[in-house]
Protein backbone atom coordinates (compact mmCIF):
# COMPACT_ATOMS: atom_id res chain seq x y z
CA UNK A 1 0.00 0.00 0.00
CA UNK A 2 3.02 2.18 -0.01
CA UNK A 3 1.53 3.32 -3.91
CA UNK A 4 -0.12 5.87 -5.24
CA UNK A 5 -3.03 5.06 -2.82
CA UNK A 6 -0.82 6.95 -0.27
CA UNK A 7 -1.20 10.61 1.32
CA UNK A 8 1.92 12.29 -0.37
CA UNK A 9 2.72 15.10 2.27
CA UNK A 10 2.64 16.56 5.60
CA UNK A 11 0.56 14.92 8.17
CA UNK A 12 -1.19 12.16 6.63
CA UNK A 13 1.73 10.91 4.74
CA UNK A 14 3.73 10.89 8.46
CA UNK A 15 0.57 9.17 10.06
CA UNK A 16 0.40 6.08 6.72
CA UNK A 17 3.47 5.68 7.83
CA UNK A 18 3.39 4.96 11.49
CA UNK A 19 1.98 1.36 12.26
CA UNK A 20 1.28 2.69 15.93
CA UNK A 21 -1.02 5.51 15.43
CA UNK A 22 -2.58 3.21 12.18
CA UNK A 23 -3.54 0.16 14.43
CA UNK A 24 -5.25 2.46 17.62
CA UNK A 25 -7.29 4.09 15.31
CA UNK A 26 -8.42 0.76 13.82
CA UNK A 27 -8.88 -0.70 17.77
CA UNK A 28 -11.34 2.36 18.29
CA UNK A 29 -13.38 1.73 15.46
CA UNK A 30 -13.24 -2.16 16.25
CA UNK A 31 -14.25 -0.99 19.98
CA UNK A 32 -16.98 1.08 18.38
CA UNK A 33 -18.42 -1.88 16.40
CA UNK A 34 -18.21 -3.76 19.99
CA UNK A 35 -20.67 -1.52 21.48
CA UNK A 36 -22.77 -0.88 18.38
CA UNK A 37 -23.12 -4.52 17.62
CA UNK A 38 -24.42 -5.05 20.96
CA UNK A 39 -26.81 -2.66 20.94
CA UNK A 40 -27.75 -3.89 17.32
CA UNK A 41 -29.43 -6.68 18.86
CA UNK A 42 -33.26 -6.77 18.26
CA UNK A 43 -33.29 -3.78 15.90
CA UNK A 44 -31.77 -5.66 12.81
CA UNK A 45 -30.59 -8.94 11.89
CA UNK A 46 -27.14 -10.25 12.39
CA UNK A 47 -27.43 -11.72 8.25
CA UNK A 48 -29.19 -8.61 7.02
CA UNK A 49 -26.32 -6.66 9.02
CA UNK A 50 -23.66 -8.48 8.05
CA UNK A 51 -24.78 -8.17 4.23
CA UNK A 52 -26.13 -4.86 4.22
CA UNK A 53 -22.94 -3.46 5.60
CA UNK A 54 -21.11 -5.09 2.79
CA UNK A 55 -23.97 -3.48 0.39
CA UNK A 56 -23.07 0.28 1.83
CA UNK A 57 -19.63 -0.46 2.24
CA UNK A 58 -19.14 -1.05 -1.62
CA UNK A 59 -19.87 2.19 -2.45
CA UNK A 60 -17.29 4.43 -1.09
CA UNK A 61 -15.05 1.17 -1.12
CA UNK A 62 -15.71 1.71 -5.19
CA UNK A 63 -15.52 5.30 -5.54
CA UNK A 64 -12.37 5.21 -4.10
CA UNK A 65 -10.32 2.33 -5.67
CA UNK A 66 -11.56 3.59 -8.83
CA UNK A 67 -8.22 4.61 -10.09
CA UNK A 68 -6.39 1.63 -8.76
CA UNK A 69 -8.65 -1.04 -9.61
CA UNK A 70 -8.06 0.12 -13.43
CA UNK A 71 -4.47 -1.02 -13.15
CA UNK A 72 -5.00 -4.10 -10.71
CA UNK A 73 -7.84 -5.54 -12.08
CA UNK A 74 -5.64 -8.14 -13.83
CA UNK A 75 -3.40 -8.86 -11.18
CA UNK A 76 -6.52 -9.12 -8.70
CA UNK A 77 -8.54 -11.79 -11.11
CA UNK A 78 -5.55 -13.79 -11.44
CA UNK A 79 -5.71 -14.53 -7.85
CA UNK A 80 -9.29 -13.90 -7.77
CA UNK A 81 -9.48 -17.65 -5.22
CA UNK A 82 -6.94 -15.86 -2.85
CA UNK A 83 -9.31 -12.38 -3.24
CA UNK A 84 -12.72 -14.63 -2.82
CA UNK A 85 -11.58 -16.67 -0.04
CA UNK A 86 -9.87 -13.85 2.39
CA UNK A 87 -13.42 -11.56 1.56
CA UNK A 88 -15.33 -14.94 2.29
CA UNK A 89 -13.60 -16.16 5.67
CA UNK A 90 -12.36 -12.29 6.97
CA UNK A 91 -15.25 -10.60 5.97
CA UNK A 92 -18.44 -12.44 5.61
CA UNK A 93 -17.77 -15.33 7.98
CA UNK A 94 -16.06 -13.77 11.19
CA UNK A 95 -18.47 -10.69 11.08
CA UNK A 96 -21.54 -12.90 11.03
CA UNK A 97 -20.30 -15.38 13.46
CA UNK A 98 -19.46 -11.81 16.25
CA UNK A 99 -22.96 -10.67 15.66
CA UNK A 100 -24.29 -14.03 15.94
CA UNK A 101 -22.00 -15.26 19.04
CA UNK A 102 -23.32 -11.22 20.64
CA UNK A 103 -27.22 -12.65 21.32
CA UNK A 104 -25.89 -16.11 22.61
CA UNK A 105 -22.91 -15.08 24.85
CA UNK A 106 -21.70 -12.57 27.24
CA UNK A 107 -19.74 -10.20 27.23
CA UNK A 108 -17.52 -11.64 29.54
CA UNK A 109 -16.99 -14.76 27.22
CA UNK A 110 -16.42 -12.50 24.29
CA UNK A 111 -13.88 -10.50 25.88
CA UNK A 112 -11.76 -13.49 26.71
CA UNK A 113 -12.32 -14.91 23.70
CA UNK A 114 -11.15 -12.56 21.65
CA UNK A 115 -7.88 -11.88 23.71
CA UNK A 116 -6.67 -15.24 21.96
CA UNK A 117 -6.40 -13.77 18.83
CA UNK A 118 -2.83 -12.09 18.89
CA UNK A 119 -1.59 -15.49 20.31
CA UNK A 120 -3.05 -17.79 17.35
CA UNK A 121 -1.53 -14.69 15.14
CA UNK A 122 1.71 -15.55 16.29
CA UNK A 123 1.43 -19.26 16.28
CA UNK A 124 -0.76 -19.27 12.49
CA UNK A 125 2.63 -16.81 11.65
CA UNK A 126 5.28 -19.51 12.62
CA UNK A 127 3.38 -22.22 11.14
CA UNK A 128 2.47 -21.32 7.73
CA UNK A 129 4.89 -18.59 7.37
CA UNK A 130 7.97 -19.94 9.04
CA UNK A 131 7.81 -16.40 11.21
CA UNK A 132 10.20 -16.44 14.24
CA UNK A 133 9.04 -14.51 17.13
CA UNK A 134 11.36 -13.74 20.23
CA UNK A 135 10.40 -14.60 24.12
CA UNK A 136 9.33 -10.88 24.55
CA UNK A 137 6.83 -10.82 21.68
CA UNK A 138 5.51 -13.98 23.44
CA UNK A 139 5.77 -12.19 26.42
CA UNK A 140 4.07 -8.64 25.40
CA UNK A 141 0.94 -10.94 23.79
CA UNK A 142 1.02 -12.93 27.24
CA UNK A 143 0.70 -9.43 29.11
CA UNK A 144 -1.41 -7.73 26.68
CA UNK A 145 -3.66 -11.06 27.16
CA UNK A 146 -3.56 -10.68 30.96
CA UNK A 147 -5.08 -6.98 30.26
CA UNK A 148 -7.92 -8.13 28.96
CA UNK A 149 -8.59 -11.00 31.25
CA UNK A 150 -8.60 -8.29 34.17
CA UNK A 151 -11.17 -6.48 32.16
CA UNK A 152 -13.57 -9.61 31.50
CA UNK A 153 -13.40 -11.02 34.89
CA UNK A 154 -14.13 -7.56 36.15
CA UNK A 155 -11.25 -7.74 38.88
CA UNK A 156 -12.65 -10.90 40.00
CA UNK A 157 -10.46 -14.35 39.16
CA UNK A 158 -13.23 -16.05 40.64
CA UNK A 159 -15.52 -15.19 38.13
CA UNK A 160 -13.42 -17.16 35.67
CA UNK A 161 -13.54 -19.71 38.06
CA UNK A 162 -17.23 -19.82 36.92
CA UNK A 163 -17.27 -19.58 32.77
CA UNK A 164 -19.54 -22.09 30.84
CA UNK A 165 -18.66 -22.16 27.05
CA UNK A 166 -21.93 -22.00 25.10
CA UNK A 167 -22.75 -22.35 21.46
CA UNK A 168 -22.09 -18.27 21.40
CA UNK A 169 -18.88 -19.38 22.67
CA UNK A 170 -17.99 -21.87 20.72
CA UNK A 171 -18.68 -19.25 17.60
CA UNK A 172 -16.80 -16.45 18.86
CA UNK A 173 -13.38 -19.19 19.25
CA UNK A 174 -13.85 -20.15 15.64
CA UNK A 175 -14.31 -16.31 14.75
CA UNK A 176 -10.80 -15.71 16.58
CA UNK A 177 -9.41 -18.40 14.84
CA UNK A 178 -10.80 -17.00 11.45
CA UNK A 179 -9.31 -13.77 12.16
CA UNK A 180 -6.04 -14.85 12.82
CA UNK A 181 -6.22 -16.59 9.51
CA UNK A 182 -7.00 -13.25 7.95
CA UNK A 183 -4.12 -11.47 9.35
CA UNK A 184 -1.34 -13.68 8.90
CA UNK A 185 -2.48 -14.69 4.87
CA UNK A 186 -2.65 -10.43 4.43
CA UNK A 187 1.25 -11.27 4.38
CA UNK A 188 0.56 -13.22 0.99
CA UNK A 189 -1.61 -10.67 -0.51
CA UNK A 190 -0.97 -10.08 -4.52
CA UNK A 191 1.00 -7.19 -5.13
CA UNK A 192 -1.61 -4.42 -5.47
CA UNK A 193 -2.89 -1.20 -3.64
CA UNK A 194 -4.50 -1.31 -0.34
CA UNK A 195 -8.00 -0.13 -1.96
CA UNK A 196 -7.84 -2.62 -4.79
CA UNK A 197 -7.63 -5.21 -2.67
CA UNK A 198 -10.36 -4.00 -0.36
CA UNK A 199 -12.47 -3.72 -2.93
CA UNK A 200 -11.68 -7.42 -4.57
CA UNK A 201 -12.40 -8.61 -1.06
CA UNK A 202 -15.39 -6.58 -0.08
CA UNK A 203 -17.09 -7.89 -3.37
CA UNK A 204 -16.22 -11.22 -2.52
CA UNK A 205 -18.04 -10.68 0.92
CA UNK A 206 -21.28 -8.85 -0.60
CA UNK A 207 -21.41 -12.03 -3.09
CA UNK A 208 -20.36 -14.68 -0.08
CA UNK A 209 -22.88 -12.67 2.90
CA UNK A 210 -26.41 -12.35 0.65
CA UNK A 211 -27.20 -16.51 0.75
CA UNK A 212 -27.14 -16.03 4.65
CA UNK A 213 -29.44 -13.00 4.27
CA UNK A 214 -32.00 -15.14 2.06
CA UNK A 215 -31.01 -17.75 4.41
CA UNK A 216 -32.38 -15.70 7.48
CA UNK A 217 -35.30 -14.36 5.73
CA UNK A 218 -36.29 -18.32 4.73
CA UNK A 219 -35.88 -18.90 8.18
CA UNK A 220 -38.03 -16.57 10.05
CA UNK A 221 -35.42 -14.35 11.88
CA UNK A 222 -35.73 -11.66 9.59
CA UNK A 223 -36.60 -8.53 11.59
CA UNK A 224 -37.05 -5.12 9.81
CA UNK A 225 -34.48 -2.70 10.72
CA UNK A 226 -35.24 0.59 13.52
CA UNK A 227 -33.63 3.61 13.30
CA UNK A 228 -31.35 2.23 15.59
CA UNK A 229 -30.86 -0.38 13.51
CA UNK A 230 -29.99 1.99 10.14
CA UNK A 231 -27.58 3.92 12.34
CA UNK A 232 -25.50 0.98 13.55
CA UNK A 233 -25.64 0.09 9.78
CA UNK A 234 -24.15 3.44 8.47
CA UNK A 235 -21.58 3.01 11.25
CA UNK A 236 -20.05 -0.48 10.62
CA UNK A 237 -20.22 0.35 6.60
CA UNK A 238 -18.15 3.54 7.03
CA UNK A 239 -15.94 2.34 10.05
CA UNK A 240 -15.33 -1.58 10.45
CA UNK A 241 -15.81 -2.47 6.56
CA UNK A 242 -14.11 0.38 5.31
CA UNK A 243 -11.92 3.00 7.35
CA UNK A 244 -10.27 0.12 9.81
CA UNK A 245 -9.49 -2.48 6.83
CA UNK A 246 -7.67 -0.09 5.04
CA UNK A 247 -5.57 0.80 8.50
CA UNK A 248 -5.24 -2.60 9.88
CA UNK A 249 -3.58 -3.57 6.19
CA UNK A 250 -1.23 -1.30 6.39
CA UNK A 251 -0.66 -1.70 10.18
CA UNK A 252 0.57 -5.59 8.89
CA UNK A 253 2.27 -4.80 5.90
CA UNK A 254 4.87 -2.22 8.11
CA UNK A 255 5.36 -4.76 11.33
CA UNK A 256 4.11 -8.11 10.35
CA UNK A 257 1.17 -9.96 11.54
CA UNK A 258 2.52 -10.95 14.61
CA UNK A 259 2.96 -7.69 16.05
CA UNK A 260 -0.07 -6.16 14.42
CA UNK A 261 -1.92 -8.61 16.29
CA UNK A 262 -1.08 -7.57 20.04
CA UNK A 263 -3.27 -4.51 19.27
CA UNK A 264 -6.15 -6.40 18.96
CA UNK A 265 -6.14 -6.23 22.79
CA UNK A 266 -6.91 -2.62 22.87
CA UNK A 267 -10.39 -3.32 21.30
CA UNK A 268 -11.67 -4.70 24.74
CA UNK A 269 -10.18 -1.62 26.76
CA UNK A 270 -11.20 0.93 24.53
CA UNK A 271 -14.79 -0.43 24.73
CA UNK A 272 -14.21 -0.14 28.48
CA UNK A 273 -13.51 3.17 27.93
CA UNK A 274 -16.40 3.98 25.36
CA UNK A 275 -18.67 2.63 28.05
CA UNK A 276 -17.71 4.61 30.85
CA UNK A 277 -18.25 7.89 28.53
CA UNK A 278 -20.85 6.64 26.39
CA UNK A 279 -23.12 4.33 28.49
CA UNK A 280 -22.02 6.27 32.10
CA UNK A 281 -20.99 2.35 33.24
CA UNK A 282 -18.84 3.05 36.73
CA UNK A 283 -15.18 2.89 36.20
CA UNK A 284 -13.43 0.67 38.24
CA UNK A 285 -9.88 -0.08 39.51
CA UNK A 286 -9.49 -3.14 36.86
CA UNK A 287 -9.69 -0.81 34.64
CA UNK A 288 -6.55 1.01 35.30
CA UNK A 289 -4.74 -2.46 35.82
CA UNK A 290 -5.92 -3.43 31.99
CA UNK A 291 -4.65 -0.74 30.43
CA UNK A 292 -1.27 -0.68 32.22
CA UNK A 293 -1.29 -4.49 31.40
CA UNK A 294 -2.25 -3.92 27.42
CA UNK A 295 -0.01 -0.70 26.79
CA UNK A 296 2.64 -2.53 28.76
CA UNK A 297 2.29 -5.95 26.96
CA UNK A 298 2.34 -3.69 23.45
CA UNK A 299 5.54 -1.46 24.21
CA UNK A 300 7.08 -5.21 25.42
CA UNK A 301 6.29 -6.84 21.95
CA UNK A 302 7.17 -4.03 19.44
CA UNK A 303 10.70 -3.37 21.78
CA UNK A 304 11.15 -7.51 21.78
CA UNK A 305 10.30 -7.70 17.88
CA UNK A 306 13.91 -7.80 16.88
CA UNK A 307 13.80 -8.91 13.13
CA UNK A 308 10.84 -11.02 13.53
CA UNK A 309 8.11 -10.23 11.19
Amino acid sequence: MTDATAPQVGLLRSAWASPVLLLVLTTLIWAGHSIVGRLAVGEIGPMTLTFLRWAVALVPILVAARPSLRRDWPVLRANWLYVAAMGALGYTVFVALFYVAAHRTTALNLSIIQGAIPALVLIGARVFLGVRFTGLQALGALVTMLGVVAIAAQGDPARLMALAFNSGDVMMLVAAAIYAGYTVGLRQRPHVSGLSLLAGMAMAAFVTSAPLMVWEVASGGFVWPTAAGLLTLVYVALGPAFASQIFYMRGVELIGPGRAGVFVNLVPVFGAIMAVGLLGEPFAAYHVVALILVVGGIAIAQFGAGGAR
